[in-house]
């Protein structure tokens, strides 16, 4: 699980955290690092403040993002996944402005890290056997999962008959959610093999199918790869 902490201070005062902005004022326009707009986007969307000191999360739907506030946490802020959030800690003292300005700071911070970290295979299936849980009720039970090198026209692929899973190197570095759709993707295929409407329906509970699906078509756009198969299309080669 990708967990960060930065240093903060008072406002009005002056000191340097993570890639050298200072804590009073926000990061610079134009220089968020790779995935951060994503990452304001979904701050912006929906942000939650938990009761102060106590971590619990508050009730209804989850948000995207949620902030819990401590008394005991007073130079610090610190932010990591939990499922489909993000949970963000910071001060019980400081005002909304401030709160506002350190999500987004460390949303970026998160969507930067995360560009950077590959996941092995053994937590390639760690990951798999998570989501199948999550999401399928534990149905979905690949026996290997890994990524290759050789998958330049597909982002995965699905065997089903011996339950394994493979993923294209070029998914490395994208965002976990981005690797997360694609690892359900080739999930589904161990419980309906086609790409019929029962296959998508299955999709229909990660709520960050349709996010993933854009993110990957942006790359599309960019030439790298083929567009995934659209909703109700069959497409042969995605399972073999």
């Amino acid at each position: 699980m990708t967990h960060i902490t930065a240093r903060c201070v008072p406002a009005g005062a002056r000191a340097g955290y993570g890639h050298g902005v200072p804590a009073d004022r926000p990061a610079q326009p134009g220089r968020a690092p790779r995935g951060a707009s994503a990452a304001r986007a979904a701050a912006k969307a929906a942000t939650a403040t938990g009761p102060a000191a106590t971590g619990a999360a508050p009730t209804g739907a989850a948000p995207a993002v949620e902030v819990r506030r401590s008394t005991r946490r007073r130079r610090t802020v610190s932010a990591y996944r939990e499922g489909d959030r993000t949970i963000v800690l910071i001060p019980a003292r400081m005002t909304k402005a401030e709160e506002r300005r350190w999500v987004t700071v460390m949303l970026d911070k998160l969507a930067a890290q995360e560009s950077k970290r590959t996941l092995g295979d053994d937590e390639l299936a760690g990951r798999a056997q998570r989501l199948s849980r999550q999401y399928f009720g534990g149905r979905a039970r690949p026996a290997t999962v890994r990524w290759v090198t050789n998958q330049n026209t597909r982002w995965g692929s699905c065997t089903p008959a011996e339950a394994s899973i493979r993923l294209s190197h070029r998914l490395q570095g994208m965002p976990e959610y981005v690797v997360d759709y694609v690892l359900l993707h080739e999930l589904a295929h161990l419980i309906v093999p086609g790409h019929g409407p029962d296959f998508w329906r299955l999709l229909e509970v990660y709520p960050r199918t349709e996010r993933a699906r854009g993110y990957l078509e942006g790359v599309v756009a960019a030439g790298r790869l083929p567009v995934p198969p659209a909703s109700g299309e069959e497409a042969a080669a995605d399972a073999e």
